[in-house]
């Protein structure tokens, strides 16, 4: 049988994952393996499977016990399962509500044309660094009410976070408890700062918020600012890096949304789909079952491999086509059920102005010549991702 843990993270998938996609989905859609840390994992990668893990979290848990990476607390709502779930997401959607995003979208507009007239007239930049990166983090301190001199320190506890520079599982472990315990502390002293002075920020109205006529605890409040550095610092960066790459090797379709900017919203959903940044998610067996035919443990690990789910011909139409005039597009790459991503909405509009802006200014770029870009496993960021293209253009 396939290895599916070795092909998962063989360095080469993460830069082409679609081969070994449909490899496992055609030999061991739903296997129960050792997975990275030695521990039974089950891998699930048909559309159908990997949605109905989703949406029974009963059996797939995304409790605790799923991902530990070295937060002092439970990440809030992410590692809440039904039926208290439902309360953090209640007090939580507004926040991120397609109104709300509206409202917001022309100062994130502004933001992304001021990052691109930094490189706009030196005909070249490593998009990685000089946009992909600063542009969603900007975007979460602005959200947020926080300093964007604190962006540096931010981006390093996202990537000792994340991807810690170590291949040895027990210097990741405590490099990640690290990063883990100095975000719970930045963030107890800036919530205690917004309670005696609030302003108009979201970490504001988190110091203020109740959730059933009571106020957040510490480790509420804790829990989800500490999701929310992760995801709006992390996973917006990732994405920007897959769909330019994309674009760049890729002029005939650059040049359907350069000729009709109102098609981008449609191939956001497709290079959402086809590239799938954030490859799987990750859960927690909660109970003895018997899934897909395969005997599951309580205890084991699971990994909701979305990006394979993506590629799945048995729910898209022609799914190894980028089709950015596709019609019926369910991708997961916002995940499904009751843990779908909270901020989907936010995402949405910062890809859709990123995309409009970048082909507005340059519309026509390329990667430079010799420039190979690797992406990392799990979160699909580029190394770096350099661009050159003519000034004049």
């Amino acid at each position: 049988m396939t290895d599916i843990t070795e092909l998962l993270f063989d360095p080469a998938t993460a830069d082409e994952p679609h081969d070994a996609y449909r490899q496992i989905r055609s030999e061991c859609p739903v296997a129960r393996v050792e997975g990275l840390t030695g521990e039974p994992t089950v891998y699930v990668s048909r559309y159908a499977d990997v949605m109905w893990a989703l949406r029974h979290p009963e059996v797939f848990s995304s409790g605790p016990g799923a991902v530990e990476i070295g937060q002092d607390q439970p990440l809030i709502p992410l590692q809440v399962d039904p039926p208290d779930h439902a309360k953090y997401r209640r007090m939580l959607d507004p926040e991120f509500s397609p109104k709300k995003m509206a409202a917001l979208e022309p100062h994130v507009r502004a933001l992304a044309s001021e990052m691109i007239d930094r490189f706009v007239d030196r005909g070249a930049c490593n998009f990685h660094e000089d946009f992909a990166t600063p542009f969603p983090s900007a975007v979460f301190l602005r959200l947020m009410g926080l300093p964007q001199s604190d962006l540096a320190t931010f981006l390093q506890w996202r990537d000792d976070t994340i991807r810690p520079d170590t291949n040895d599982i027990d210097e990741a472990t405590r490099i990640r408890a690290e990063a883990g315990h100095a975000i719970a502390m930045y963030f107890e002293s800036a919530l205690e700062d917004r309670r005696a002075n609030p302003d108009d920020g979201l970490l504001s109205r988190l110091a203020h918020a109740e959730v059933e006529g009571r106020p957040l605890t510490k480790d509420e409040s804790l829990g989800v600012c500490h999701l929310l550095l992760l995801a709006g610092l992390d996973t917006v960066t990732a994405t920007l890096d897959c769909m330019v790459a994309h674009l760049a090797r890729n002029p005939d379709r650059r040049r359907q949304i350069v000729d009709d900017p109102e098609l981008v919203p449609a191939a956001v959903e497709e290079l959402l789909r086809w590239e799938t940044p954030v490859a799987m998610v990750i859960r927690v067996v909660a109970q003895d079952t018997t899934f897909a035919g395969v005997d599951v443990k309580a205890g084991d690990g699971c990994a909701a491999m979305i990006g394979a789910a993506d590629g799945d011909d048995t729910e898209f139409d022609r799914a190894d086509e980028v089709d950015f005039t596709r019609e019926a597009n369910r991708h997961l790459a916002f995940g499904a059920g009751p843990h779908r991503c909270l901020g989907s909405h936010l995402a949405r509009m910062e890809l859709h102005v990123a995309l409009e802006e970048l082909h507005r200014r340059i519309p026509d770029y390329r990667i430079a010549d010799g420039a190979e870009i690797h992406h990392s496993p799990g979160i699909r960021q580029a190394d770096h991702l350099p661009l050159t293209w003519s000034p004049a253009s």
